[in-house]
């Protein structure tokens, strides 16, 4: 990624961890990084673009903060779970886009592809990959994006938060387990 463009991204989500998505426009983020807005043009396209290149940062960030954890398919698609989790509640504000928006940039399919290797360590067959991959990413995403956004009904707090999400895990693994002995 280009060192202007990628200023200009980490600066938007900054402005979008500080003041909310609804906060963030072309003329703020041309603010926070010292040019025009139509300064930023070449660099980011318009706001749909910026919003496109925030959900391939938040990918980014997502894989590079993934503790791998050794090469058991249920430690990984924990740790997996975990970071989805930690990336919701570092930007809240920006987070909701990685399910509402479609993931356009390099990085973006990185999620899928750690998914399906999980699974295919885990022995799921091939044609019931993808749409366990897509359940699972659904579950995840929705569920930070839920918690972080108050949209879940009567969301537990704290260390019993915390349990239930653990619990949730083990249940994606059971389910996991259970796709495979269907085979």
């Amino acid at each position: 990624m280009d060192d202007k463009r990628r200023l200009i991204l980490d600066q938007a989500l900054a402005l979008v961890d500080e003041r909310g998505l609804a906060a963030m426009s072309m003329r703020a983020v041309a603010e926070r990084v010292g040019l025009t807005s139509m300064a930023l043009y070449p660099y980011v396209g318009g706001k749909d673009a910026l919003l496109d290149g925030l959900v391939d940062l938040l990918h980014q960030e997502l894989g590079t903060t993934l503790e791998e954890g050794d090469g058991d398919w249920r430690r990984r698609l924990h740790a997996l779970g975990r970071a989805v989790r930690r990336l919701a509640y570092a930007h809240p504000g920006a987070f909701p886009l990685l399910l509402n928006r479609s993931a356009a940039g390099a990085s973006a399919s990185w999620l899928t592809a750690a998914l399906r290797g999980i699974l295919h360590d885990a022995g799921v067959p091939g044609d019931r990959t993808p749409r366990l991959s897509r359940m699972i990413c659904a579950f995840l995403l929705g569920y930070a994006t839920g918690e972080v956004t108050g949209g879940l009904p009567a969301a537990p707090r704290g260390e019993v938060a915390e349990r239930e999400f653990e619990a949730d895990l083990a249940d994606l693994v059971r389910l996991v387990e259970v796709a495979v002995r269907a085979t």
